[in-house]
């Protein structure tokens, strides 16, 4: 009997196909750049044979947007992993310091909200705990796009924020921290068996936003991995049944995160992450006081254009990052 080749198994043709898929986007990328550089070259070339400066305003715009585009481009290229190209699924939380942690939380979510705008992705709150005063004690939400999981990845770990707090009558300087957990949405092609004896679900009223319907009924969902103690709630969507999708599809995430973890043998410095929220387990610091300055403790990169960065200007630092692991 003849044995089954190569591309008989159909998982074997479906990873040459997206592999196909991404490699006809980049070529396509740097056709366009190809494009943009061509055109910039003219319209130079133009401007200073009729000795015009009226078009300096529009060359200087146009080479700020491709060096941008040349920028992402070059950034995407460091990109090989094997789940890199996947959506992403991030979590916050507040860490040491109270409100000042929550407020500090809100500010990341909005940070990366403003990246994924910059960047073209789509972005999806699935869980928001808020806190009791201000901001937000945890947050979980989808990051959806080419590259997503690779080029977010580097965020994760502990972030730490030095300022004068707005909730200090006296204005003194606070220090605050969040973390960030990143985790890759898992294809479908990719099985994760999960046994119904394995999970408790659990339903109840949503507490966040969707209106009155979301605290008239039991609509959210929350998933509780008995073997692996993994929680997962999901109380953004509008009906339990899209609710236990979502969080059916982050768990799935999360164990296969573990497991990819535990083939490296990274499991101890996951935990060593999970650890301390707090001093000393920072990988940036974003400094607003006495000096304004933000340091990625592990490349060294650093950036005084403090408000950029947290308007979602992260493109250096997570260029940076993704140089530092492929040299390591």
């Amino acid at each position: 009997m003849e044995q089954p080749g190569f591309w008989d198994d159909p998982q074997n043709a479906q990873a040459i196909g997206q592999e196909r898929t991404r490699l006809e986007e980049k070529l396509s990328i740097w056709r366009r750049l190809e494009s943009q550089a061509e055109d910039l070259n003219l319209l130079l070339d133009l401007a200073l044979e009729e000795n015009d400066e009226t078009q300096s305003e529009d060359i200087r715009l146009r080479l700020e947007n491709y060096s941008r585009d040349l920028e992402q481009y070059e950034t995407r290229r460091i990109l090989s992993g094997p789940m890199d190209y996947n959506n992403a699924i991030i979590d916050i939380h507040a860490g040491a310091g109270g409100t000042e942690s929550q407020d500090w939380t809100s500010m990341l979510l909005r940070m990366y909200m403003r990246y994924a705008d910059r960047n073209k992705f789509s972005l999806k709150i699935i869980d928001k705990l808020d806190g009791e005063e201000a901001g937000i004690k945890s947050v979980t939400f989808e990051v959806s796009g080419p590259y997503a999981y690779g080029l977010l990845s580097a965020e994760a770990g502990i972030h730490r924020l030095v300022r004068i707090s707005p909730f200090d009558s006296q204005s003194k300087r606070h220090t605050s921290f969040a973390s960030v957990f990143v985790t890759p949405e898992v294809d479908d092609d990719i099985v994760i068996e999960i046994n119904d004896k394995d999970i408790r679900v659990d339903t109840f009223r949503a507490s966040g936003s969707g209106g009155q319907h979301v605290n008239k009924t039991s609509s959210a969902v929350r998933i509780t991995h008995i073997p692996t103690g993994i929680v997962v709630i999901c109380q953004d969507e509008k009906s339990q049944h899209r609710n236990k999708d979502m969080a059916m599809k982050v768990l799935k995430a999360r164990l296969f995160q573990l497991e990819e973890e535990k083939k490296a043998k990274d499991i101890k410095e996951l935990h060593d992450n999970k650890k301390d929220i707090a001093w000393g387990s920072q990988i940036r610091s974003y400094i607003l006081q006495p000096y304004r300055l933000i340091k990625d403790h592990r490349t060294g990169y650093e950036s005084g254009n403090v408000d950029a960065v947290l308007d979602g200007d992260l493109d250096a630092f997570i260029k940076a990052t993704l140089l530092w692991r492929a040299e390591d």
